[in-house]
């Protein structure tokens, strides 16, 4: 299925935005959804609609077995040994808070080590600042190069026997960094220390194989591949899964209540308190066929010269400061700032002409400070996008330099 095929599939691609064709560049932020999505999410509350686990009825077991359904396509897509592994929530930010919450607390204490970056999303970094406060624990940072990666060799030397916890994003959100997080890893596991990877902006892109990563907890949300908002998973080994204590308590997740005490369901649904995210799993596991039958090899590379074909156009544009590695080893987006013009009047003037993208901190405060920037503009690829989209882009910054010629050094 070419590109031109791809595109018909998503509805919202064909409108017109101020007088444009619309050039969607903001999927790293949330994706646009296929029509067999759509269609998935609508066809369950038209016909299946009920609750999960409860009713006997004929709805009740339909919407259970859709349910369940999607978590054996989860369990399959990352290679998890068993869906009993694989736990739904709202999104990465729930996934990464329910181990900070859970298993860090239990396991840490004073003197101990939490081991992050600074590229790390806000969902990435406040829940370890929060569980090293509530601990004693240290939060100790990898150091960055230049151009935005880490080296194995600091890696090595910040990870010491006291180290607990490795929180890392597989892909960076803003500088568009693929970290070597198998490597980092097995690090972590000499030191005898877990490792959680942020895969909100590597699920989407990129195979992704729990048995070839080896690491403890992975976490991704539906949103940003194809599925609706609301959704997302974490992946955690069945043997620590099994020791955690769940955060939220009610219905569903138990197994017996008294006056007094409780006792808790088995995994999965241990951390799956009140009624789920039904739908919202009904249309990851939509997501999940879509992305299989286009082929994540396939998207990847579609990306990869997308990216290579913007990074080359917007080189030729003067005064244009792009962000991260210029290798080849990145992820789809480009992040970057045009002069001295403000990423906010920026991103108007590119959606005047019909060009979305993004504009801010990314939540990523840190990472800018480090960057010595308030904020910049970031323009991200997915599989519907074209050479054609990079144009009208560079057309549009072109615009903006023409626009506000005062601002431009």
């Amino acid at each position: 299925m070419n590109t031109s095929q791809i595109r018909e599939l998503f509805p919202i691609l064909h409108q017109e935005v101020n007088g444009h064709p619309l050039v969607y560049l903001d999927s790293a932020a949330t994706s646009q959804k296929p029509i067999s999505v759509i269609e998935a999410v609508k066809h369950y509350y038209e016909y299946d609609n009920a609750n999960v686990h409860r009713g006997v009825h004929t709805l009740g077991s339909r919407a259970t077995d859709a349910y369940e359904g999607a978590r054996d396509k989860v369990a399959r897509f990352i290679n998890a040994k068993s869906t009993e592994e694989i736990i739904f929530t709202r999104g990465t930010t729930s996934s990464i808070n329910l181990v900070a919450s859970s298993y860090a607390r239990s396991v840490c204490q004073e003197g101990d080590e939490i081991v992050i970056t600074a590229m790390e999303h806000h969902s990435n970094l406040i829940p370890w600042q929060q569980a090293a406060k509530a601990t004693g624990a240290t939060l100790k940072y990898i150091p960055l190069q230049q151009d935005g990666t880490i080296l194995l060799e600091d890696v090595e030397k910040v990870i010491t026997d006291r180290t607990k916890i490795v929180a890392i994003t597989y892909v960076s959100n803003v500088l568009a960094v693929v970290n070597p997080v198998k490597e980092i890893g097995e690090i972590a596991h000499r030191h005898g220390a877990k490792i959680l990877v942020d895969g909100a902006q590597s699920t989407p892109h990129m195979k992704v194989d729990m048995q070839q990563l080896d690491c403890d907890f992975y976490a991704f949300s539906g949103h940003k591949m194809c599925a609706p908002t609301g959704i997302g998973v974490l992946y955690g080994k069945k043997a620590l899964l099994e020791q955690m204590e769940p955060i939220e308590f009610g219905g569903e997740m138990i197994d017996h209540v008294d006056l007094y005490n409780s006792t808790w369901k088995e995994l999965p649904w241990k951390f799956e308190g009140g009624t789920p995210i039904i739908a919202g799993a009904v249309g990851l596991g939509a997501a999940i066929d879509f992305l299989q039958e286009i082929g994540l090899d396939a998207i990847e590379q579609h990306e990869k010269q997308i990216t290579a074909y913007a990074m080359d156009k917007l080189s030729k544009i003067e005064e244009l400061e792009v962000f991260g590695p210029r290798n080849n080893n990145r992820s789809g987006l480009i992040t970057f700032n045009l002069g001295d013009v403000h990423p906010h009047d920026l991103a108007t003037v590119l959606d005047a002409e019909g060009v979305a993208v993004r504009a801010g901190h990314h939540c990523c405060q840190p990472l800018m400070r480090w960057l010595n920037v308030s904020s910049t503009a970031r323009a991200s690829f997915y599989l519907y996008n074209t050479e054609q989209d990079v144009d009208r882009l560079a057309l549009a910054l072109l615009k903006t330099k023409e626009y506000f010629g005062h601002a431009i050094r």
